[in-house]
């Protein structure tokens, strides 16, 4: 092993405290350092370990969970609350300095709320038992925990009952992942990884969904066993999610990221919104606008129009299943919205971006969970004549490296 002093200079895109050396193209990041502090490390392991810390950041405080640096999940519960928060903002302004982006940024929001009301799980089976939890921080191994501090009180078993479900799939021998998410009506449990199964081990399944009073269960979105319907409201409308489908992590999230999305429409009469999911922008949008809304996911789109078909005094939704990766909305379909809102993956949405800017449009609001592929598709847009107005961080991946951002293009 390798002993070493450094000076944290700043603190690194995921979390990590960074020390300059000599070479300024090879800086050395260190887990659980804070700016200004001046660390002890040891070298020669995966990752570098503090083993004392010599000059300490006043901003330092204690993180309040006991899995914290054993556990991958969170990477900034020892930074105090400003400093962090200006930290978050501070990601999104490098990644659009790369594209010469240099629009109004706001303070970051917090959107933590009551805490994260979904969560994947990892399941793996050691001496015949199962080890449920998140992953250690750069590795596949997994962390047994009991239970969760950022995770919503609905949650907060959800490792016990993990282990619980994988039981009756324990002799398939394979790594399993299990998402929760917490609904008005209950539990959504979705398994992953398990394959087909035979029919005793649904019928065991399906007995433990009734034992632990789960609203529904499923294996890769297959349905187990549907006993209440997992209803989340989209504003005042709600809708039935799809098994395992995608929901924005805290509700407070999603709430803010809405309120954020329905300032910047304002006025508009026809909007597309587009990788809509299951419609928690779509259906707000439509207290006021004429929706065109579009998804891959088949699943999501059924949901969302079984939802509006439910609703009283919307707009029209009108609703489509379509790959927008390799099928975008073409220029001369975009001509008849007013605005079109985008809250694509983590890889952006290049191929539609090029299709808005050879368009008409003149309005997007743009929402991401990647800062990076945001400032590359916002690049596209402001060669085409579009202006990135301003950009909201959003802070619902709290003490994470995780940032979401809402920003408004107009040409």
């Amino acid at each position: 092993m390798t002993i070493q002093d450094l000076t944290i200079t700043k603190m690194g895109q995921l979390g990590e405290g960074v020390a300059l050396t000599d070479d300024v193209r090879k800086p050395i990041f260190v887990p659980y350092a804070l700016p200004g502090e001046t660390v002890r490390v040891e070298a020669g392991t995966e990752r570098l370990r503090i083993t004392q810390i010599l000059k300490e950041n006043a901003e330092r405080v204690t993180p309040f969970c006991p899995y914290f640096t054993k556990c991958g999940g969170c990477s900034v519960q020892h930074w105090s609350e400003a400093p962090y928060k200006a930290w978050k903002r501070e990601l999104v302004v490098n990644a659009l300095s790369f594209e010469d982006l240099q629009p109004v940024i706001h303070e970051t929001v917090d959107a933590h709320g009551e805490g994260r009301r979904r969560a994947l799980l990892h399941v793996r089976f050691v001496d015949s038992k199962p080890v449920a939890g998140f992953m250690e921080p750069k590795s596949h191994r997994v962390v047994n925990f009991d239970t969760c501090p950022i995770l919503v009180p609905e949650l907060k078993n959800c490792s016990l009952l993990a282990k619980t479900l994988a039981f009756p799939l324990m002799n398939l021998r394979k790594p399993l992942s299990i998402q929760f998410t917490s609904t008005m009506l209950g539990l959504d449990v979705d398994i992953r990884g398990p394959g087909k199964i035979d029919f005793n081990i649904r019928m065991s399944l399906t007995d433990l969904a009734i034992q632990h009073d789960l609203a529904r269960l499923s294996i890769h979105g297959d349905i187990v066993l549907e006993r209440r319907q997992p209803m989340l409201n989209f504003g005042r409308v709600p809708v039935c999610i799809p098994p395992g489908g995608f929901t924005q992590a805290t509700t407070l999230g999603e709430e803010t990221l809405s309120r954020l999305v329905l300032d910047h429409v304002k006025g508009a009469r026809k909007i597309a919104d587009l990788f809509c999911g299951a419609g928690p922008f779509a259906l707000r949008m439509a207290e006021q606008a004429s929706i065109y809304a579009a998804d891959c996911d088949p699943a999501s789109i059924e949901s969302l129009k079984r939802g509006f078909n439910l609703a009283q005094g919307l707009k029209q939704i009108t609703a489509e299943a379509r790959d927008l990766f390799r099928r975008p909305l073409l220029a001369h379909e975009l001509n008849a919205f007013d605005v079109v809102v985008l809250d694509p993956p983590r890889a952006g949405a290049e191929a539609q971006m090029r299709e808005i800017a050879g368009s008409k449009v003149n309005k997007v609001v743009s929402v991401s969970c990647n800062a990076a592929s945001f400032a590359r598709d916002a690049g596209i847009l402001t060669a085409a004549g579009f202006k990135l107005q301003n950009v909201t961080p959003v802070d619902q991946f709290k003490y994470s490296a995780h940032v979401e951002m809402v920003g408004l293009l107009v040409r």
